[in-house]
Formats: structure tokens, C-alpha cells, sequence
């Protein structure tokens, strides 16, 4: 069964890989023999001509901004509602679980208007502070079982030695939690990488669009004269940052997984 599963994944994938190296023509006359002439131009044409560089940029820096906060501030809110005990800490962590049946499209036309009123309508820092909020809650719930299973008397000995409340977290408990964090980082960056109705709808502006909004747009902008060479170069140019990320962090990912059942 994962032998299937494995050709239903990659057959696709190679496929498209192998058309991104050819033209229109070429991809309807014979869609599965190999190139005759590798068109490398396709790579250089959705880079420059469509645009591809130019929202690929603006997706680095949205997804990148984001996923280094809301990774901060989710093992920091993480952290301390699973280690410690104060008046509202269950409502703040239920409140939390609440954000994750909350369906993103309901919350449109408020952050519409919010960030309108903020000035942040249609620019980039506002973007980012929604990719933050969106993500926010799946972090807080993933990291809380992963501190609340570390040993406490490890940061008590720390504290012992003298390590404040700050140097015991971000010295001592934060590293040991690596695995989850690596697992929820994967998770966030592939949430966030693939993410359309946000930015569709609070990021109008061409020149600010990312990713996903920038292939929309390329495939429907030419009508019936597709150039499907260069529009297969873009998907292969928006699915490359996210193997990278896989395989990077792979060992990690499967370190939290057993980690979790040794737990």
C-alpha cells in the first residue's frame, strides 16, 4: 500500500517536472515522452515575464516573518500554559483549541475591516500579523503536550544554578523540545506556503501578491493561449521550497514521532 501511494505521489510530480522543460505543443502532442529540447527558457520566462520572482519573494518574506514569530510567541504561550498555574490558564488554553474550529473564511470580512482601520489593508506587515493569528492557536496545542511531558526537574536544577525564568526557557526547556518544534515549524510553513483565501482577500495589490496568488493569476490571465511550459516551470518553482523543507527537517520530524511514543 505505501508502494502505491508512493507512485500515486511521484508519478504526478515527475510529470510535471519533465513538462516543465517543454512547450504547449509538446505537452499535448506527447505528454509523457521525455523532451526533445529542454527548454530551460520556461524557468527564466515564469521567473521574469510572469512575475514568479517577484511573488516568490514577497512569499519568503511573509511566510518567513511569520513563521519565526508565531514559532516564538506559540512556545512561549505554550510553555508557560503548560508549566504553570494561574487564575484563567484553562480558559486561556481552551480559548486557544476554540481558534482551531474557527473556519478562517468566517473571519474574512472582520480582518477586512480591521486591518483597514489599522492601515495594513493590502501591504505585507499585515499579512504577516494574520499568517501569525492563523497559525497561533495549531502551534500554542502542538508545543503544549511537548513541554508539559519535559521533565521539571530539569528546569528547576536550572534555576538552582541560577538561570532566571528567561534563560531557563529559551537555554534549557526550548532545546529540548526540538523535535516539536522542527514538527510544528513543518506544519506551519506548509500551511502558510500553500495559503490562498487570506491573501485573495486582503492583499489586492499586484505587486505584493505571493505565491499562490501569483500562479492564479498567470494560468487565468492568458485565456485560452496558456503557456503551459512556463506554467508548469511555476508549479514546479512553488513546490521546491516546500521538498527542501521536508527533507531538511525530515530527521527531525521523525525524531518528534518517536519521541512521542517513547513518551
Amino acid at each position: 500500500m505505501l508502494g502505491l501511494w508512493s507512485v500515486m505521489v511521484l508519478v504526478p510530480l515527475a510529470w510535471t517536472v519533465m513538462s516543465s522543460f517543454k512547450t504547449t505543443k509538446e505537452i499535448f502532442a506527447s505528454p509523457f515522452s521525455l523532451p526533445k529540447v529542454w527548454q530551460f527558457q520556461n524557468y527564466a520566462n515564469a521567473w521574469s515575464t510572469a512575475g514568479i520572482g517577484n511573488y516568490f519573494l514577497n512569499t519568503v518574506i511573509v511566510v518567513g516573518c511569520a513563521l519565526i514569530i508565531v514559532m516564538v510567541l506559540g512556545a512561549m504561550c505554550a510553555y508557560v500554559l503548560a508549566r504553570y498555574v494561574f487564575p484563567g490558564h484553562r480558559v486561556v488554553y481552551y480559548l486557544m483549541l476554540a481558534g482551531l474550529t474557527f473556519p478562517i473564511f468566517l473571519a474574512i470580512v472582520p480582518l477586512f475591516f480591521i486591518l483597514k482601520n489599522m492601515g495594513l489593508l493590502n501591504t505585507l506587515p499585515g499579512l504577516i500579523i494574520v499568517y501569525v493569528a492563523f497559525a497561533l492557536p495549531f502551534t500554542v496545542f502542538f508545543l503544549f503536550a511537548f513541554f508539559k511531558a519535559l521533565p521539571g526537574e530539569i528546569g528547576e536544577a536550572a534555576q538552582i544554578d541560577g538561570a532566571g525564568e528567561w534563560r531557563t526557557f529559551f537555554q534549557v526547556m526550548l532545546p529540548m523540545a526540538k523535535p516539536g518544534l522542527a514538527s510544528v515549524a513543518i506544519f506551519n510553513f506548509l500551511g502558510l506556503w500553500n495559503q490562498y483565501l487570506i491573501p485573495v482577500a486582503i492583499n489586492t495589490e499586484t505587486h505584493n501578491w505571493v505565491l499562490s496568488q501569483g500562479i492564479v493569476a498567470f494560468a487565468g490571465q492568458q485565456g485560452y493561449a496558456v503557456d503551459f511550459g512556463q506554467l508548469f516551470a511555476g508549479a514546479v518553482i512553488v513546490v521546491v521550497p516546500v521538498m527542501i523543507a521536508y527533507i531538511v527537517f525530515q530527521r527531525q520530524l521523525q525524531g518528534s514521532v518517536s519521541a512521542g511514543t517513547m513518551k
